[in-house]
């Protein structure tokens, strides 16, 4: 594929796709919402008017870090704190699939006032070609599918533009590159849509998320140095006996993930060296109190899937 020639395409269909009127999108700060954020300003310009949604279970300091970031780029970035409705909207749920669609729901209506409220009439956003095929086959739902699953779009108020709903992960970053895009961006680690909903297992709550943000932190920073596609931490349900300040504590599980793909359809486990591994159980456990156990996870995809629901 010529990426060049695929810009200047997309370009030209979304400024004949918008007209002469508003467009909206949300930047997360992952490859995919940061490619089309870049490729709509190239488009369409001041039309475009992107929004960063604060979901409450992004990573630590990603709202601040992602809209200065795009403030460099020129790009303005209004932040829409949301972070109540979505743990309202969590409260109670523990099955995987029900907890993506409540995100699903939360986001879209909170999206769609953004929309009305600037008076926009299309959304811009960064679906890929890997979340189409597994929500249509049924491995898990991505919450940024509507149409092709025969949700309308436009019932959430606006009409749906999806520039890279053909391509998958790598084909993205080739994109992000040659639109300019710094390597941090287009080399940024995926990130899951519902954000740490998806390794919150069991309910979603804010004592929960603050954990899996910590954890978060220090996989990350331990792993980045061996470049893995992805590199996660997961919280269980379940609690695990342990031993603090010298007494019985029951406390919680950290996972820790961490694979090799090129367009997350397949993975391998990264081999993390076992100096790492015990360097990340001894941070989890000595920086987040209420952790007694840290797990290394083996399963490759298939049969696993990436991320844990």
């Amino acid at each position: 594929m010529d990426y060049q020639d695929f810009i200047e395409a997309k370009i030209k269909e979304i400024k004949e796709l918008v007209g002469s009127e508003k467009a909206i999108n949300a930047l997360s700060g992952g490859v995919d919402s940061s490619t089309v954020t870049v490729l709509g300003h190239r488009a369409i310009g001041d039309q475009l008017k992107t929004v960063f949604i604060d979901t409450a279970v992004m990573r630590e300091k990603e709202p601040d870090t992602v809209i200065n970031s795009f403030n460099d780029l020129g790009i303005k970035v209004e932040l829409i704190d949301a972070q109540d409705e979505f743990f309202r909207a969590f409260k109670g749920i523990e099955d995987p699939e029900e907890k993506r669609k409540a995100f699903r729901n939360t986001f879209y209506t909170v999206l769609g006032r953004a929309v009305k409220e600037r008076r926009a009439h299309h959304l811009l956003q960064g679906t890929i070609a890997a979340d189409i095929v597994e929500t249509k086959e049924g491995i898990k739902t991505q919450h940024n599918v509507l149409d092709q699953i025969g949700i309308d779009s436009q019932s959430y108020g606006f009409k749906l533009i999806e520039p890279l709903k053909d391509l998958y992960k790598d084909e993205v970053r080739k994109v992000a590159k040659q639109l300019g895009l710094p390597e941090e961006s287009y080399e940024k680690m995926p990130f899951p849509g519902p954000g740490l909903s998806c390794r919150v297992i069991g309910e979603v709550t804010r004592e929960r998320v603050g954990i899996l943000k910590k954890a978060t932190t220090i996989v990350e920073n331990e792993l980045k140095d061996l470049h893995p596609f992805l590199a996660a931490a997961i919280l269980l349900k379940d609690k695990a006996t342990g031993v603090i300040d010298g007494k019985r504590a029951f406390g919680d599980i950290i996972c820790v993930r961490a694979v090799e793909s090129k367009d997350a359809m397949s993975a391998e486990v990264t081999e993390v060296p076992w100096e790492i591994l015990r360097r990340l159980e001894k941070r989890i456990t000595s920086e987040i109190p209420s952790i007694t156990k840290v797990l290394y996870d083996l399963s490759p995809k298939p049969p696993s899937t990436i991320e844990y629901i």
